[in-house]
């Protein structure tokens, strides 16, 4: 078996620790608490701060998952900071209007952007600092200046033209003066600071204590100028990346009636932990569904670097990801059997389709009634990779140009009181949806996530919550928090903290040894975005596994597509050892996520 091999250390300490996918977010989250704030503070101002510094992955107008769990508490929870498609959006209008595709692109897969109630909410009821406190390193970076990493300056260079010629507000912003920027460029976005100070000086000037300034934040920004802004430019026509002209159907009365939520998670025992998920809304699921196949395999007997390991795992993958497509759904308006999804027995079945070779099939399980109508509406809705239209034809989130793609970000807290706090901000992508005029920032495009056919339970309808990919995670041992983790990367997220799970659980790899090993992810499902491919049987993996698996994972049958060796997966992780302490990991894939603690 391979030496399992770290980069860096895992942070150790008995302070607290924050990790997230850029440093300086990580720093401002670590400055958080040396000035005496906990956990959720930290992770509010992490948050605000990785919406400025890196605004091709998320921004202000985005959506978030988070989990938490508080010292004492008895179980985690879930704020679902996830919008819903506004009252106006039905199959039928978008058919009268020619859409027979949900678009990745424009204003019209605009849902309500969650991230500022989720934070607010988080803010609210478990922080102990002022909104002043946590906003306003976001504030100052977006003032005076960040250095723009290498892909947001890729992003903002290959869809310079589209700005200029389609969306002049984006211009104005990622534009100055009409240049694009260079990567390592010092950038200032001071419309989104000017809007942030806004914010504050009118949650401010409500009065009231904390909570009560908190409240009314969240109000200027649902009810105020912010959802006046965005109404009064969704009722003028924009484009998409395809030259088609839409208005959009969001409007300030669909932001207004959204709240910010609490949820229970979802969990499964495994390997001596639980492990934690947001509900069917969103891809977190899939996950469990995995380790409950996987439970039977010997996986720990397995070498963690080997083709039987990353084969089983894989097919694994690929029978929860059908799961995933044909049953997940908001369960607010559609019903989904989870308890069967997540029962031993069902997962029994599943496992016993692993094989030898690998499966070129999409394969739903019979989880309810109508499977064989719901795998058919998937391949009839999925896009050919080699069509036009699949290569990144339509309305497409850039699937075809990388260096524009939309994402992720992730962060981890945790503080010397044992509270625990890991989400997942996305959306709002500098790159996917026009800036708002006054704003400076953009709408969330998670809509793109709808089918336009009610066969499948993700399909467009009112105020409904799109089957989102952002799944954090959280782990507890005996009803103590013991890691919350995550990854960007749309439908690998979960894929990725499969690998990570494994090693970290089976092989008792430390936490930064599970995310430096060698990753790998299968293409084998309906793409949750735009234009929604399907690429059976492809397999991806890091150049560092050896030639030797390489070629064994092709002789069972996988499409191998070796990547660079470390292109693959944006972990972080942080938690708390046996003994009371403290201890986080960030992943060293593009430079750009650290771990901070003591």
């Amino acid at each position: 078996m391979a030496q399992a091999f770290t980069t860096r250390p895992e942070i150790r300490g008995t302070f607290g620790a924050v990790a997230s996918t850029h440093w300086i977010a990580s720093a401002v989250g670590f400055g958080i608490l040396e000035r005496g704030g906990n956990a959720f503070d930290a992770a509010v101002a992490t948050g605000f701060t990785l919406q400025i510094v890196e605004p091709h992955l998320n921004g202000p107008g985005g959506d978030v998952p988070i989990i938490l769990m508080p010292a004492g508490a008895d179980r985690p929870q879930i704020i679902c900071g996830q919008g819903v498609a506004p009252a106006a959006a039905t199959i039928d209008r978008l058919r009268a209007m020619g859409v027979t595709r949900m678009p990745g692109t424009g204003v019209l897969p605009a849902v309500v952007p969650g991230s500022f109630g989720a934070w607010m909410l988080l803010l609210r009821d478990h922080g102990t600092m002022s909104l002043r406190q946590v906003l306003e390193p976001a504030i100052s970076y977006a003032e005076h200046g960040f250095p723009l990493v290498n892909r947001a300056a890729g992003s903002i260079h290959a869809i310079a033209d589209f700005f200029r010629s389609h969306w002049q507000h984006s211009a104005e912003v990622w534009l100055p003066g009409d240049k694009a920027p260079m990567p390592g460029q010092m950038v200032r976005t001071p419309q989104i600071a000017a809007a942030y100070t806004r914010v504050l000086s009118e949650s401010e000037a409500a009065g009231g204590n904390r909570e009560a300034r908190i409240d009314a934040a969240r109000r200027a920004f649902y009810a105020g100028f912010v959802a006046e802004a965005i109404d009064r430019f969704y009722r003028q026509e924009t484009a998409t990346m395809a030259d088609i002209h839409h208005t959009g159907l969001l409007t300030g009365q669909d932001m207004d009636d959204w709240h910010a939520t609490y949820e229970d998670t979802v969990s499964i025992d495994y390997a001596g932990v639980t492990v934690h998920k947001t509900g069917p809304w969103g891809q977190g699921p899939s996950l469990l569904q995995a380790l409950r196949m996987l439970d039977g395999f010997g996986i720990g007997e397995m070498d963690p670097y080997g083709d039987l390991f990353v084969h089983t795992a894989v097919e694994a993958l690929k029978l929860a990801l059908a799961d995933r497509d044909a049953w997940y759904g908001d369960p607010n308006h559609v019903e989904v059997p989870l308890q069967r999804l997540l029962s031993t027995e069902y997962a029994a079945e599943r496992a016993a389709l692993i094989g030898d070779a690998a499966s070129h099939d999409l394969t739903p399980g019979a989880a309810g009634d109508g499977v064989s109508e719901r795998r058919a509406a998937l391949l009839d809705l999925a896009a050919d990779p080699n069509s036009p239209e699949g290569a990144g034809g339509g309305e497409p989130t850039f699937a075809d140009l990388p260096e524009i793609e939309g994402d992720t970000v992730h962060l981890d807290v945790v503080d010397r009181w044992g509270n625990i706090v890991a989400a997942t901000p996305s959306g709002g992508w500098l790159q996917s949806s026009p800036a708002v005029p006054g704003l400076g920032f953009n709408v969330t495009t998670r809509g793109q996530m709808f089918w336009l056919d009610d066969r499948l339970p993700s399909h467009l309808a009112p105020r409904r919550r799109p089957r989102t990919t952002l799944t954090p995670t959280l782990l507890t041992r005996d009803g103590r928090a013991i890691a919350g983790l995550g990854t960007p990367g749309g439908d690998q997220q979960d894929q990725w903290t499969l690998g990570f799970l494994l090693r970290h659980l089976q092989h008792r790899h430390n936490l930064q040894a599970a995310m430096d090993a060698p990753l790998f992810h299968t293409g084998h499902y309906v793409n949750s975005f735009a234009p929604r491919v399907f690429t059976p049987g492809v397999l991806m993996v890091e150049e560092r596994f050896s030639p030797d698996v390489i070629q064994a994972l092709r002789n069972r049958g996988h499409l191998v597509s070796v990547q660079p060796p470390w292109a693959l997966g944006r972990l972080c992780a942080a938690g708390f050892t046996r003994d009371g302490g403290i201890r986080a990991a960030a992943n060293p894939r593009f430079m750009q996520a650290y771990a901070v603690g003591r």
